[in-house]
């Protein structure tokens, strides 16, 4: 008792130690350099009005200057860019919007119409471990016995309802977006769930994570044309469901989606690391895989904040694929992947270390500081360009009581036959395309009596809420030609 008195106590004391050392004194010169900032990029905007712009880089201030190469680069490969801060969104839309989720969503919408917008890249995330934002988010309300709700950055994408009109994902007007409850009729009706554009996030904590990112953009673009390493696709999956969770199926399903996955991918080496056959035994054969460099990384099965990983055969052993602790060890610098990781929470990027204290929180892998495929994302050195991933439970066809068709893994592998088959190179149109794939396959019924069915619609909804894309919208995957 008393050594874990301690231990809290030291722990404590640490994160007291790092609030003060990284939060207090930079506040007041945050906030000077904001006022500052603002005034200039405004004037920037405001001359440029009657432009149309292609990508529209959305970010607070703080962020403004550490993004003005990434604008240039984008500028120069031929895709019309601007930046725009938070402070000039708030004051452009006006009165617009109840809150400042609505007011950036009333934005995106004018940019659509105004300027021809088709990317919309999103930076910023949390201040740090506080429980404050750079960029906010919209949660949507899908209840269910474990998480109350769920980051959806597809808020931002889906602007439009089937009538053409504008989707707030509140039509009940109570300020609870998104709302339904599994089991119930939604209380949220007349939200389409397809994107009206590509919407990427870089959920940067710090001006620094900015410049990796803005370097490793850059830097892919320029070089990964025609490089070896990028014709490599890996993929990494097991057992997700041993039959004695499953009994309606036999095989391996990660393997199985896998295999699907690698089928789209048309002239494509693959590079399998599978429990079944012990290329999968744990992290270092991830690790050693992907330091190689690849242009595609899919990983199938289970997953936390925190952690990756997967089952062998039949067996409940969980093997550790591939950790947040773990992933300094990449080293595959300038050979950067577009990876898709299949698993809960993955891609819960509003953890902290703040959360230590909450033991719901640690038993769900929160108490973390950065998520699973934010820390993918912005390594230095390594790592991947972009990352799509779960923002809450990773629904697969398993969580079907009715149909056992849909979910999570069919949504990623459509994501794979969009680029190997469909042909569509552009990040953000390869997520946005899949999405909309998913919902056109498995509409969504919001009207329906029937028990069962509302809760089959219920997880499509949520599969697709969820998936976000961390990376540019408008990178050009495999970089362009300069010859």
């Amino acid at each position: 008792m008393k050594k874990q008195i301690y231990k809290k106590i030291l722990v404590f004391g640490i994160l007291l130690i790092f609030f003060a050392l990284n939060v207090i004194p930079t506040m007041g010169a945050i906030n000077r350099e904001a006022d500052k900032t603002s005034r200039d990029m405004y004037q920037m905007r405001t001359v440029n009005c009657d432009s149309t712009y292609k990508l529209l880089i959305l970010s607070p201030v703080q962020f403004a200057e550490e993004l003005e190469p990434l604008v240039s680069h984008k500028e120069k490969i031929g895709v019309s860019t601007i930046l725009v801060t938070l402070d000039e969104v708030y004051n452009d839309v006006g009165e617009n919007g109840r809150d400042e989720p609505e007011k950036i969503k009333y934005f995106i919408k004018s940019a659509i119409e105004e300027w021809g917008t088709e990317y919309v890249l999103l930076v910023g995330g949390k201040k740090g471990q506080l429980p404050l934002w750079y960029f906010p988010v919209r949660y949507a309300n899908m209840d269910n016995d474990w998480e109350p709700h769920i980051i959806s950055d597809l808020y931002y994408a889906d602007i439009y309802n089937a009538e053409e009109s504008f989707s707030s994902w509140d039509s009940d007007g109570d300020g609870y977006y998104g709302e339904w409850y599994y089991g119930e009729k939604p209380e949220d009706t007349n939200i389409d769930l397809s994107p009206d554009v590509a919407v990427g996030r870089l959920p940067c904590r710090s001006k620094f994570e900015v410049k990796i990112m803005v370097e490793k953009i850059m830097d892919y673009e320029t070089n990964a044309y025609d490089t070896p390493w990028f014709n490599d696709m890996i993929v990494v999956a097991g057992d997700t469901y041993p039959e004695y969770q499953n009994p309606k199926w036999k095989g391996y399903e990660g393997e199985y989606y896998a295999d699907m996955a690698l089928e789209n991918m048309t002239g494509f080496n693959p590079i399998k690391l599978y429990t079944s056959d012990g290329t999968l035994t744990g992290q270092s054969d991830v690790i050693n895989a992907v330091s190689h460099g690849c242009g595609f990384l899919y990983f199938v099965g289970h997953g936390n904040p925190m952690t990756w990983g997967n089952h062998p055969p039949n067996n409940k052993t969980f093997i550790d694929g591939l950790t947040v602790q773990n992933m300094f060890k990449l080293g595959n610098k300038h050979m950067y992947p577009v990876c898709v990781v299949s698993g809960c929470h993955n891609s819960q990027f509003d953890v902290s270390i703040l959360k230590i204290f909450d033991q719901k929180a640690v038993y769900h892998g929160e108490a973390t500081f950065e998520c699973w495929s934010w820390r993918m994302t912005r390594k230095i050195g390594g790592g991947s360009i972009g990352t799509i991933g779960c923002t809450a439970l990773g629904h697969t066809k398993e969580d079907k009581e009715i149909s056992f068709k849909g979910g999570i893994n069919e949504l990623e592998v459509q994501f794979f036959k969009q680029y190997g088959q469909n042909n569509v190179e552009m990040l953000g149109n390869t997520w946005a395309a899949a999405i909309s794939w998913y919902i056109d396959t498995y509409p969504v019924d919001w009207d329906t009596s029937e028990l069962d069915y509302l809760k089959e619609s219920w997880v499509d909804a949520q599969v697709v809420q969820s998936w976000s894309l961390f990376g540019d919208p408008s990178l050009k995957i495999g970089g362009y030609s300069y010859g």
